[in-house]
């Protein structure tokens, strides 16, 4: 028997895996795990202009990865979602496995 998957669920799976399948994205969610950082602070640390870092924040924002909260002038960016970082953990393993 073969077992439908719902067409709503699966669009915002593949929807998520196209944000998650962006190298910036990646790199962005990667810094964002164990703490938290104004835009500036990822700029500096992917070596990026700040404009490019906040256009990825803000579809990281709009597809709930992330969140921001004001502290004084800076906006601070934090992980939203725990379990994306079971994906993104489960795809580097597979990267390093399949490098060998």
């Amino acid at each position: 028997m073969i077992k439908q998957l719902d067409t709503q669920l699966s669009n915002q799976t593949v929807q998520m895996f196209k944000i998650l399948g962006d190298q910036t994205r990646f790199r962005i969610l990667y810094l964002l795990e164990t703490k938290e950082w104004p835009v500036n602070a990822i700029a500096q640390e992917l070596k990026m202009e700040q404009s490019a870092v906040s256009h990825q924040l803000r579809k990281l924002k709009e597809a709930k990865l992330v969140k921001s909260r004001r502290e004084g002038k800076n906006i601070l960016y934090s992980q939203a979602d725990a379990h994306v970082y079971d994906l993104l953990h489960l795809a580097l393993e597979h990267a390093q496995h399949t490098q060998n």
